[in-house]
């Protein structure tokens, strides 16, 4: 018979089995460390790596998001006939106030309010009882003298014929040629007299003293006339404007002011004319700053043939002045209020902010007119944030933040 399978197995040496089992021990107690340690580091790794790139990436978004992002419009050029647009008030070319040179009372008029009259037209009649009977008494007294004047004449002439004969005193001959002389001075007073009292007569009448129109009547019949000669208060009787051509006074800024030269034309619009412009022109200046408003007054003539404009209207006036100073067109939006002046932010090739001092012309309101501070190449930020300095690094935003094509467009008033 055989042996069971089991009993044939090889036994160990009995001189080897204690120290076999202990290396096997160990073995297994080392590959234990290492998987431990090896657990420990992936563990480690595991939770370090990920904060470690959260880190990283938190980094550069912070600097990322630490450059802004600006959008950026190219200037876009001014006309080189600027247009600027002032208020001023219609004025009739020649206005003036009529008064009364004599006393009395309005017997008649001849024209009211609205009237056209022609220079010498009669306009009214004063009654000047007083003026008549001191005129009257003027001529009687002038009578007198011229008579007084006649006798002392010829006594005079007969004494200077007696004379050579020795049958008058030379004293007597003296005295008839004072007495002659002195009323010859009176005659030639009292004709002065009577001329200066006629001429008060005369302005009894009062005449249009240019083409015009009646633009105020002050008087009516019966109404007492004081000329102020008698130390009253002269009143004015009627006020005469010529209306052919009109006077429109306006304050042109100091800025403008080389431009605005005689012969510029100039368009008037007024609010009773929607749509209609008149033409006038710049005839004079004052050659001088206003040292209160820093303007210059200038003067501009329209003609009013058809009598449609009048005296007292306000209007706007365009005045087209040339201009050898480029401009540009910005909006609001992109100026930049700060101690240092006026300032707007473009953009550097080197993607770097500059700041530059900017002058201003006009306001169009959504738009403005820069004059000096700006060039055709440069890329003006639009809304520059409140901090953003000059130097500091910008991006530049894909999109428009207007919303437009990239470009100011000016809003002309």
């Amino acid at each position: 018979m055989t042996e069971p399978a089991e009993n044939k197995s090889p036994q160990p040496h009995p001189h080897l089995s204690g120290a076999g089992a202990a290396q096997q021990k160990s073995g297994h107690g080392i590959l234990i460390a290492v998987i431990a340690v090896l657990v420990v580091i992936a563990i480690v790794v595991a939770g370090v790596v990920p904060r470690l790139r959260a880190k990283a990436a938190l980094r550069v978004e912070t600097n990322t998001l630490a450059v802004p992002e600006v959008g950026v419009i190219q200037p876009k050029r001014g006309s080189t006939a600027q247009e600027i647009v002032l208020p001023g008030n219609i004025q009739a070319f020649i206005d003036a106030p009529i008064y009364a040179r004599t006393n009395g009372y309005l017997k008649i008029w001849y024209s009211d309010i609205g009237a056209h009259v022609k220079k010498g037209q009669l306009l009214a009649e004063i009654d000047t009882p007083e003026v008549d009977k001191q005129l009257a008494q003027a001529r009687a007294d002038l009578n007198t003298a011229q008579a007084n004047e006649n006798l002392s004449q010829i006594t005079f002439n007969r004494f200077e014929g007696l004379k050579n004969t020795d049958s008058v005193a030379v004293q007597d001959v003296d005295n008839a040629a004072g007495d002659y002389a002195a009323k010859k001075a009176i005659v030639d007073s009292a004709r002065s007299n009577v001329n200066r009292l006629e001429d008060l007569q005369s302005f009894e009448k009062i005449y249009a003293p240019f083409d015009g129109v009646i633009t105020a009547r002050n008087t009516d019949v019966g109404q007492l006339i004081d000329s102020g000669s008698s130390g009253g208060v002269a009143k004015e009787l009627f006020h005469v404007a010529a209306i052919r051509t009109l006077r429109v006074y306006i304050n042109v800024p100091q800025q403008y002011s080389v431009a605005a030269k005689p012969g510029i034309l100039a368009d008037l619009t007024l609010a009773q004319f929607p749509g209609r412009k008149f033409q006038g022109k710049l005839v004079r200046t004052a050659n001088a700053i206003d040292l209160a408003s820093r303007t210059l007054l200038v003067e501009v003539d329209v003609d009013n043939s058809t009598g449609e404009l009048l005296p007292g209207a306000f209007t706007e006036v365009h005045l087209k002045l040339p201009t050898e100073v480029p401009s540009y067109i910005l909006p609001v939006s992109a100026l930049i209020f700060r101690a240092q002046g006026l300032q707007v932010a473009s953009v550097q090739n080197d993607n770097r902010a500059k700041l530059v001092t900017i002058a201003l012309g006009r306001d169009f309101g959504a738009t403005v007119e820069v004059v000096s501070g700006l060039t055709d190449a440069d890329r003006v930020i639009v809304s520059p944030p409140d901090s953003l300095v000059d130097g500091e690094e910008v991006k530049i935003a894909l999109s428009n933040p207007q919303g437009g094509s990239g470009s100011a467009s000016p809003q002309p008033r």
